[in-house]
């Protein structure tokens, strides 16, 4: 199932997140932000569980904002958890 996050306080505006049935992440893709630095997130995500990819990447921030793109993706995931 594809989702489509609009991210809140980051370069980039929106996520779309392919979500596989044994709740692993397929194509991740990011409108706006760092194209390089977020297709290689995308890229290091790809069949990762989404809590795992929600561990590792919560809480990152980008400058001195209180997120970043990685941040914005685990909040995307978690509120995707909850409408699994």
């Amino acid at each position: 199932m594809t989702y489509t996050y609009n991210t809140s306080g980051t370069c980039s505006r929106q996520i779309m997140i392919d979500i596989n049935d044994d709740n692993t992440l397929g194509d991740v893709k990011f409108l706006g932000g760092c194209n390089g630095n977020l297709k290689g997130i995308a890229a290091l995500v790809k069949g990762q569980n989404i809590d795992a990819v929600i561990e590792k990447l919560e809480g990152i921030q980008c400058n001195m904002r209180p997120t970043s793109c990685p941040d914005q993706l685990a909040k995307a995931l978690k509120k995707i958890k909850g409408e699994l």
